[in-house]
């Protein structure tokens, strides 16, 4: 990164300029969005910072800014001595409004999340795949589109959460009449329950940054008073700092120019709550101490939100905001819906989602960070970033609770999800899908073929009504038949009986194994065992019902518009046991319903890839 520091970036710094634009910077949004902003002041304003100042704020009560501070020791003193000391004329004011905090943590985060999602070298290819934002299709108004290959990992389930609301929230309403306004909403509303799911305290956004040069910063300063000059300076040297300190974490680890050392614990993030106040207060005592408009941090939205950028470019502007409530984080993404919809949105809400996570925590539950979570060639996401985004939990596995494989223990889902995961891996002997992903809350359920998602939804709830006993007896029975072949050994008898809570004493077990393998050959078949504990039990799913399909690839749909496709389906009697590899849909269902059969509305069979 060749840009040029400010003119007076590296002169010493007043704690009253230094401590202005910390606050400054992380009160970016807030004051943009507030009826009575400043923006006239603020407008011009990232000018006199120079090309490497990073601003970013909050769109709501309990948002905070963290801008990162720089290894150089004038940088350093800076910052610290802003904070330490209140503005001349109104320190202590400033310093009720201001709750500095230590925050090297997310600096820290972003460099371990770029780290387990691309790896060591983030391809430039891949990257172009990922980078797109939240765009709804002409034609199907609530349907994400997808414009390339590979964030169906984070768009598939996004959609999943979208139509979970529309289905719980919006009964019998027709999917083709809801307004743009209202899938703006619903987007965001779908957005804030994955990051919920995380279940932290705080919820922590990565917002992306303009850079702007102006080339008549350094003769403004020199016209300028010594104090004025200091002030400027200390308000550049932070500005610089939080810029340098980001870069040196996020992209390379070392500032670029040879000047940057790698971020170490005795770096310190300045997060400071940004109010409408303190950004007018600010402001009006940027202007009160000299400088002129053109020299006040600009905290507009960047008007080129849609430019490509490269990698490097991506994470050198990345920024975090803090939210404590569930509302302001939904406000904040009302006022700057332009961060989801430009081209960078969907990854900026997947970091956002890792950040929140936490990326120690994410780490821990992959357990095997070896390999990316993004493919480095095809660029698909693993099972851990799918899962993450479906369960707020980045495990690796799809079974229920845990696996003992070998020793090693081996972590799958631990409860019921909203959302639920079948895939045609399963059907292919890849993988077994545990309950609690068969039977979610919301009769919703990402598909997974071997190279994409898509989302099979009904607005018939009782597809995914309570187990009935019997249902529970299958699923029991299910477990311990790992390789789907619709029989156990004889001696698994007692442990299935006991995890039904049935009788499960020796003579009684020893008596039903007769029973049930009357030939003596060892195992006992799964419509047997089910005849005789659970006979003539009503199932609780419906015989016959709607299910609706998405694919978000506009390729992968006719005439290239992204829309819903619908089907009839029936359950017929007994197991079909049976793989149409011509008919992948059909077979993928068949792991969720063996005995599934469906037509097709209009003859269009949807697709999986």
């Amino acid at each position: 990164m060749n840009e040029q520091r400010s003119g007076g970036a590296e002169e010493p710094a007043s704690p009253k300029g230094a401590s202005a634009s910390m606050t400054l910077a992380a009160a970016a949004l807030e004051s943009h969005n507030t009826p009575e902003r400043a923006s006239d002041a603020a407008a011009d304003g990232a000018d006199a910072l120079g090309a490497d100042a990073v601003s970013g704020g909050g769109g709501g009560g309990g948002a905070s800014a963290s801008a990162s501070q720089a290894s150089t020791s004038a940088s350093a003193s800076a910052v610290g001595r802003g904070v330490g000391g209140g503005a001349s004329g109104g320190g202590s004011k400033m310093q009720q409004q201001q709750q500095p905090q230590l925050n090297a943590t997310d600096v820290r985060e972003l460099r371990e999340i770029k780290q387990l999602l691309w790896g060591d070298n983030v391809r430039e290819d891949v990257f172009k795949r990922w980078s797109q934002g939240f765009e709804f299709s002409e034609v199907e108004p609530t349907a994400l589109v997808q414009k390339q290959g590979g964030p169906c990992a984070v768009i598939a389930p996004v959609q999943a959460y979208l139509l979970k609301i529309i289905i719980m929230d919006m009964p019998g309403i027709k999917l083709t009449e809801v307004s743009y306004d209202k899938c703006q909403s619903l987007l965001i509303q779908a957005l804030c329950n994955i990051l919920k799911n995380c279940r932290t305290p705080r919820y922590r956004i990565v917002h992306l940054m303009r850079r702007r040069g102006v080339a008549s910063a350094e003769p403004a300063t020199k016209e300028r008073s010594p104090s004025a000059t200091a002030e400027s300076a200390a308000a550049a040297a932070a500005a610089a700092a939080a810029a340098a300190a980001l870069e040196t974490g996020v992209a390379s680890g070392q500032a670029e120019g040879g000047g940057g050392q790698d971020l170490t614990g005795a770096d310190i993030d300045l997060a400071t709550e940004a109010t409408p106040a303190s950004v007018r207060e600010l402001l009006s005592q940027q202007l009160d101490s000299g400088n002129s408009p053109t020299q006040v941090a600009s905290l507009d939205p960047d008007p080129q939100l849609s430019s490509e950028l490269s990698p490097e470019e991506f994470h050198n502007r990345l920024h975090t905001l803090h939210f404590d409530d569930y509302d302001s984080l939904a406000r904040y993404y009302m006022d700057n819906y332009d961060q989801l919809a430009h081209t960078y949105g969907v990854l900026l809400f997947m970091y956002s989602v890792f950040l929140t996570k936490g990326s120690e925590q994410v780490a821990a539950e992959v357990s095997d960070t070896s390999e990316p979570l993004i493919h480095s060639t095809y660029g698909y996401g693993a099972q851990s970033l799918i899962n993450l985004m479906l369960t707020g939990r980045a495990v690796a596995h799809v079974w229920d609770n845990e696996q003992d494989v070998g020793g090693l223990k081996l972590r799958g889902i631990c409860e019921q999800s909203d959302i639920g995961f079948i895939t045609l891996m399963e059907q292919m002997r890849y993988c077994t899908v545990g309950s609690f992903f068969k039977n979610p809350r919301f009769p919703v359920w990402v598909m997974g073929s071997d190279t994409h998602l898509t989302v099979l939804f009904s607005n018939e709830k009782r597809l995914v009504s309570p187990e009935t006993p019997s249902e529970t007896g299958r699923r029991i029975f299910k477990s311990y038949d790992p390789e789907g072949n619709n029989f156990i050994s004889s001696t698994m008898l007692r442990d299935v009986l006991a995890a039904l809570n049935l009788v499960s004493e020796p003579g009684y077990v020893s008596l039903m194994q007769k029973r049930l393998d009357p030939e003596n050959l060892g195992i006992i078949l799964l419509n047997a065992f089910m005849d005789e504990f659970f006979p003539l039990e009503r199932r609780s799913t419906p015989d016959t019902f709607e299910l609706l399909h998405y694919n978000g690839i506009p390729g992968s749909n006719e005439n290239n518009k992204v829309r819903y496709y619908c089907g009839s389906a029936i359950l017929l009697e007994g197991d079909l046991k049976s793989i149409c590899t011509s008919n992948p849909m059909v077979t993928c269902l068949q792991t969720k319903w063996p005995n599934i059969e469906i037509n097709w509305h209009d003859t269009h069979m949807p697709s999986l890839n």
